[in-house]
Order: structure tokens, then sequence, then C-alpha cells
């Protein structure tokens, strides 16, 4: 199980590009979905913690790649995480270079 608290490299430098994934196949998402999304996936591989998900979320709405949208659920502000045109954009330019990154690195390990 790889618990990310940004102690690992690997992790850290593909957390936002698997938000960013996320959010382009789920629309918009919160915060907590999001963590939970990302462990159900990897099959309870992948734990991302608050003080790991939010920093990353923080920035990529600084670069312009999400946007935020506030909902009242019950008496609870819920804040939702959406990509922008700009970020649709970079998803898919960083999902292809991950894959490329990955294939060369399959094939250093051989």
């Amino acid at each position: 199980m790889y618990i990310c608290s940004m102690q690992s490299e690997l992790i850290k430098g593909t957390l936002s590009v698997l938000i960013l994934k996320l959010l382009k196949e789920h629309k918009k998402m919160y915060g907590y979905q999001i963590t939970q999304m990302l462990k159900e996936q990897s099959n309870g591989e992948l734990m991302v913690r608050e003080g790991s998900l939010y920093p990353a979320l923080f920035k990529l709405k600084d670069d312009e790649l999400v946007e935020t949208e506030e909902e009242m659920i019950g008496k609870r502000v819920r804040r939702y995480y959406r990509l922008t045109p700009k970020g649709e954009i970079e998803t898919q330019r960083r999902i292809t270079e991950i894959h490329s990154f990955i294939s060369l690195l399959q094939t250093l390990f051989k």
C-alpha cells in the first residue's frame, strides 16, 4: 500500500495527472470523493491524504487547470472541482506524456 503524504517522489510526480484524469472521467468531484476514487481504482493500494490532495488541487487551480463550484449539501458547503477548457487540453497532454514515460520505463527495466 502506498500512502501518499508526498514522501514518495513517484506519487508526488503523478498525483496531479491522476486528479486531472478523474476529473476528466467524472466531470466534477469534491476532495474526499477524489481520495476515495483513487483508493477504489487502485484496489486500496493508493491512499491519498488531505495534506497531499489539497495542495495539488490548489496548484491545479492556480495554474487555471481546474475551477471550483460550491453547493449547499444540507447545512454544509461542498466544494467541487472540475476541469477548465485549458485543463481539458492539459489533461490529455499529460496522460499522453505519462503513457510514453511508462512505456520507456518498461523498456528500461526489461
